[in-house]
C-alpha cells in the first residue's frame, strides 16, 4: 500500500511512518519543517520527504493519506485531498487499527515525562530480551530510533493527550485501547485546544474507559487531578507510585540529585543507580519499573535494565563541552518541567547554572503560564529569554523577577551568549523545537573563541 503522511517529521507522525516503513508499505510524506534528528531518521529509512504542502505531492494519488494534527483545514494540501476524495484517516486511528490491534500495548501518559517513561518502559522490555514495539515522542539513547514495529507481544506508546486530527477532536490516547497504563501526572496545558483542567481530566478519563478489567493502571499517587480522575469511575486495578507511605512502589532518594534511590514494593527492594538527574525521573522510573512487572518481567531485571538505561535526546542532554562550559539541549517548555529539570541540575552541580529558554509551544506563546515562569526558573544563576517581536505576551515582569536578558533575535541571543559564557558554566537549552538552530551556533562561536583542542562537540 502506498501511504502519504502529512506532518510526516512530527515526532509522533514520524514515529507511525517508520512503522508503516517496517510494514512493507511503501512511504512518503510532506513538512514545512524538516530539521534532525526526525529528517535523519526518516531518510535513513528510505522515506522520501517532501518540503511544503503541495497538492502535486499527492500524485499520483497514494492509496491512503495519514494526517497529522498540526494539519488544518486551508491547507492545500488537506483541501486537495478532500476535494479530490482521497481516503485518509488520522495517526493516531492508523496506529490503533494497523500497529497496536491484537497486541499488548503498554501507554504512557500525563503532562510530564512522558517521552522519558515510554523510552525506559521500552529499553526495560528490550533490554530482559522481549524485543517489544514502541513509538515514542524522542529518539531514546539505548535504542537508536523513536519507534520500531519489534516481534514480541508488546508494544509501549506515549500517550498523548493532544487532540488527534482536524476532523476528530478527541486526544490521540483514545485510540490506543492500553492493557497497561501509567498515569504519570496532571496540570493544565495546551490552552490552545482545552479551556480548563476539567477538559483535559475529561479525556483522561474516556482514556480510563477503555483499559480492560484484566490489565492494570499505574497511577502517581500524589497527584490530586488523577485521582479526580479516577473517582469518577474505575473497572481496572490500581496501583499508585510516588514517595509517601501507603503506595504499592514507593521511590526513596539515596542522593538529593536522584542519581541513585530505592523502589519499595511488596516483593522487596529494587535499587537504582544511573546517570540521570532529578527527583522527577526517579518517579518515572518507578512507574516504568511497575509497568514493567505487570509485563512479567522480574523486579530486579526491571531494575537492573534502568541501571544501564542512558536517557533520551534532548531531555537534558550534554551536546557539546566547550572551553570548560556544558550545553546542554532540553525539552521543557512548562513551568513544572523547568522547575524540575533545573532543580535536579542544581542539586548535582555547584557551578553557574545558565537557562536559556525559548517559549515555543502553543500555551507558552499564548501567556498562560507566565506568572510561574520567575518560580520555576529559580534555580538558575543566570537567565536568557528569547521573545521574537509575535510573542503574545510581556516579558518584563519575568525579567525583572529573575533578571532575565531578554533577546528578541536569535543571532543577538548568540553573541550575547558568548560573550559572557565562562568556563564551569552549565547552560541548558530548553525549547520544543529547533531555536532557530541555537545549539549548534552558540558550539561554534565558543569554539571560536576557545583555545585549540578544548571542546567536544556532538552534531552542532
Amino acid at each position: 500500500m502506498k501511504l502519504h503522511i502529512l506532518g510526516v517529521c512530527g515526532t509522533f507522525m514520524g514515529g507511525v511512518a517508520q512503522l508503516a516503513k517496517a510494514q512493507g508499505h511503501e512511504v512518503s510524506g510532506s513538512d514545512e519543517h524538516v530539521y534532525p534528528p526526525m529528517s535523519t531518521q526518516l531518510q535513513r529509512a528510505g522515506i522520501r520527504i517532501h518540503q511544503g504542502y503541495r497538492p502535486e505531492h499527492l500524485q499520483p494519488s497514494p492509496d491512503c493519506v495519514v494526517v497529522g494534527n498540526v494539519m488544518r483545514r486551508g491547507n492545500p494540501a488537506v483541501e486537495y485531498v478532500l476535494d479530490a476524495g482521497l481516503p485518509y484517516t488520522s495517526g493516531p486511528q492508523w496506529l490503533g487499527e494497523q500497529v497496536l490491534a491484537g497486541r499488548h500495548v503498554l501507554a504512557v501518559a500525563g503532562t510530564h515525562g512522558k517521552t522519558t517513561t515510554s523510552a525506559m518502559l521500552a529499553w526495560i522490555l528490550e533490554d530482559v530480551g522481549l524485543d517489544p514495539g514502541f513509538l515514542v515522542g524522542g529518539v531514546p539513547q539505548d535504542l537508536g530510533v523513536s519507534a520500531r514495529l519489534g516481534s514480541g507481544p508488546f508494544f509501549v506508546v506515549e500517550a498523548d493527550e493532544y487532540d488527534t486530527a482536524f476532523f476528530d477532536k478527541r486526544s490521540k490516547f483514545v485510540h490506543y485501547r492500553p492493557r497497561t497504563l501509567i498515569l504519570n501526572n496532571l496540570e493544565f496545558d495546551h490552552a490552545d485546544i482545552f479551556d480548563s483542567l476539567t477538559d483535559i481530566q475529561r479525556q483522561f478519563h474516556h482514556l480510563v474507559r477503555t483499559v480492560p478489567g484484566s490489565g492494570r493502571i499505574l497511577v502517581n499517587g500524589e497527584d490530586r487531578a488523577l485521582q479526580e480522575v479516577l473517582e469518577q469511575g474505575c473497572w481496572t486495578p490500581v496501583e499508585r507510585f510516588g514517595t509517601v507511605e501507603g503506595v504499592d512502589w514507593r521511590m526513596e532518594l539515596l542522593h538529593p540529585d536522584g542519581s541513585a534511590f530505592r523502589v519499595h514494593h511488596a516483593g522487596g527492594i529494587e535499587t537504582i543507580r544511573w546517570g540521570l538527574l532529578g527527583r522527577h525521573n526517579a518517579l518515572n522510573a518507578t512507574a516504568a519499573l511497575a509497568a514493567a512487572v505487570h509485563a512479567g518481567v522480574e523486579p530486579e531485571r526491571a531494575a537492573g535494565a534502568l541501571c544501564r538505561f542512558q536517557g533520551v535526546k534532548r531531555r537534558l542532554e550534554a551536546f557539546a563541552e566547550v572551553d570548560g562550559i556544558t550545553l546542554y539541549d532540553d525539552f521543557a517548555h512548562h513551568p513544572t518541567a523547568i522547575a524540575t529539570t533545573l532543580a535536579g541540575l542544581r542539586a548535582r552541580t555547584a557551578g553557574r547554572i545558565v537557562a536559556v529558554l525559548e517559549p515555543r509551544s502553543n500555551t507558552m506563546r499564548m501567556g498562560v503560564h507566565k506568572d510561574r515562569l520567575a518560580e520555576a526558573l529559580g534555580d538558575a544563576d543566570r537567565v536568557y529569554l528569547y521573545a521574537p517581536p509575535d510573542l503574545g505576551w510581556d516579558t518584563a515582569p519575568v525579567a525583572a523577577a529573575t533578571g532575565a536578558r531578554v533577546m528578541d533575535s536569535v543571532t543577538a541571543l548568540v553573541e550575547r551568549l558568548a560573550e559572557d559564557l565562562a568556563p564551569g558554566d552549565e547552560v541548558v537549552i530548553m525549547s520544543n523545537g529547533s531555536f532557530g538552530g541555537l545549539h549548534g551556533r552558540l558550539a561554534r562561536a565558543l569554539q571560536a573563541r576557545a583555545p585549540r583542542g578544548d571542546s567536544r562537540v556532538e552534531g552542532a
